[in-house]
């Protein structure tokens, strides 16, 4: 592997890290939370894109979380009346977590207004065709390595 393969690959993952670290920063900060924090948010979002359910262990893998900080955080949202555990269909040992009509309509309301907090970071620095290009990019990333 050529050296500047390596050095080019490294700085572009820092910078990536960090712009990320960046964003999430200043979008925590964001008055659009209500009495969710952006991981719980996050949380719901991810149930939101499975209206069928997902396994805890499915949720573990897009989630940065320990598995003892997601069953917290899901055992909060479940005691919150905004997620519920329902059996699965496919293994009686298993549990689908899935989001409750009240948990719904809160990541509807937060995530509208969090669309137009991330519209507002990520237009700031990139226009339409580097926004274009950055997500292509992202994706093929994910895509290769998920493969």
């Amino acid at each position: 592997m050529d050296r500047r393969d390596v050095r080019l690959s490294n700085e572009t993952w820092e910078r990536l890290m960090r712009a990320q670290v960046v964003l999430a920063r200043e979008l925590a900060e964001d008055d659009v939370w209500q009495d969710l924090t952006p991981r719980e948010y996050d949380v719901l979002y991810t149930l939101s894109k499975r209206p069928g359910g997902m396994r805890m262990s499915e949720m573990n893998k897009g989630i940065m979380l320990t598995q003892t900080g997601l069953t917290r955080l899901v055992a909060r949202l479940e005691e919150r009346g905004l997620i519920e555990r329902t059996p699965d269909p496919a293994d009686a040992r298993a549990a689908l977590l899935t989001l409750t009509r009240t948990g719904d309509t809160l990541r509807r309301t937060i995530g509208s207004a969090h669309a137009q907090s991330v519209t507002h970071s990520m237009t700031r620095a990139l226009d339409r065709d580097q926004l274009t290009q950055l997500r292509d990019l992202c994706s093929q990333i994910v895509a290769v390595i998920e493969r």
